[in-house]
């Protein structure tokens, strides 16, 4: 009796997705990973662990500068408000929006955009004391942001947040790209609230970005259990240590995954089959740092002015109220 033909396992789209760019940026030199990946269930889990720790200061920074400030925020933007959060973690700092628009008496919606469903369950959970409408997105920013600014009501203004630093993820024309694909579904009365980092001390850098109890780097190393789960890789995850560098001529932290020892892996479902020698690296994620003049400059080019900018200098982290013009 002839074999039963052989049939193929159908391939989810996201991981079909993630398989191309594996093999597309292992390929590349040096290797390298896309920083969303870091962000799946258990990836989102730790990196709200490292919000938490002491070295890590942007959260805390952020949140202190979001409630000393919520009330203008509020103010600004209008009577009747889409907020909009792109990347939206645990919605603790969102949080401490909606108790200022609530206070305020502002009509106020929520849409949050995350790639991770967990993220968008905690923060959906978070939210629920405000008894405000809740709508989720799973989806990248440039894909949430026009969905989720769809459809408006009449006379509704849509505040989108962009907060936690996030635009350092990205080199500084990609951001601005990034902020573009913000700024083009949004009409001239609509704003962007960003959060951006600035240019510390090393010392300060490294230690929030390669902390002393390991918890950013299991976050950094569990890229590659999610290789090995949904791409069926073979990845040791023992034989990879994560590093963390400032490059102060190209103003990010670099984090790394870095091969202990010459070794091949496989990973089936992206076809492919990499080899790294000893101390090789896959550049998983850089976070840039700005001075203060630069993210004024950053928002012109990406069509947005300047209305308000505050800073913690202590901390040397930044928000900024950009309307689109």
């Amino acid at each position: 009796m002839p074999d039963a033909p052989a049939v193929e396992t159908p391939v989810a789209p996201g991981v079909e997705r993630f398989a191309a760019d594996v093999a597309r940026d292992l390929a590349l030199v040096p290797k390298r990973l896309q920083p969303k990946y870091l962000y799946d269930d258990l990836g989102s889990s730790l990196f709200a662990a490292i919000c938490r720790l002491p070295w890590y200061r942007i959260t805390r920074a952020e949140t202190d500068l979001l409630r000393q400030r919520r009330a203008a925020i509020a103010a600004a933007s209008g009577e009747r408000v889409r907020v909009v959060e792109l990347g939206c973690g645990t919605g603790e700092k969102l949080q401490v929006l909606t108790d200022g628009f609530v206070q305020c008496g502002n009509h106020a919606e929520v849409h949050l955009v995350d790639v991770s469903r967990l993220a968008l369950e905690q923060a959906r959970r978070t939210l629920a004391s405000a008894r405000l409408p809740v709508v989720c997105h799973q989806a990248p920013y440039e894909e949430g942001v026009v969905e989720a600014t769809r459809a408006r009501m009449p006379g509704q203004a849509v505040l989108v947040l962009f907060l936690g630093s996030n635009i350092g993820n990205f080199d500084p024309p990609a951001a601005i790209d990034l902020l573009q694909s913000i700024r083009a579904p949004l009409e001239p009365r609509d704003r962007l609230l960003l959060g951006v980092d600035l240019v510390k001390a090393a010392r300060d850098l490294q230690l929030a970005y390669d902390d002393p109890l390991g918890v950013t780097a299991a976050f950094n190393r569990n890229l590659l259990v999610r290789m090995n789960r949904e791409l069926d890789a073979d990845f040791d995850v023992s034989a990879f240590e994560h590093i963390a560098r400032w490059n102060p001529p190209e103003s990010r932290v670099e984090m790394h995954l870095a091969s202990t020892r010459r070794q091949t892996v496989r990973i089936p479902v992206a076809g492919i089959t990499a080899t790294f020698f000893t101390g090789e690296t896959i550049w998983t994620e850089s976070s840039y740092k700005y001075e203060s003049g630069q993210i004024e400059a950053m928002a012109g080019l990406a069509g947005f002015v300047t209305r308000d900018l505050w800073i913690d200098e202590e901390a040397r982290f930044a928000l900024a109220m950009l309307d689109a013009s």
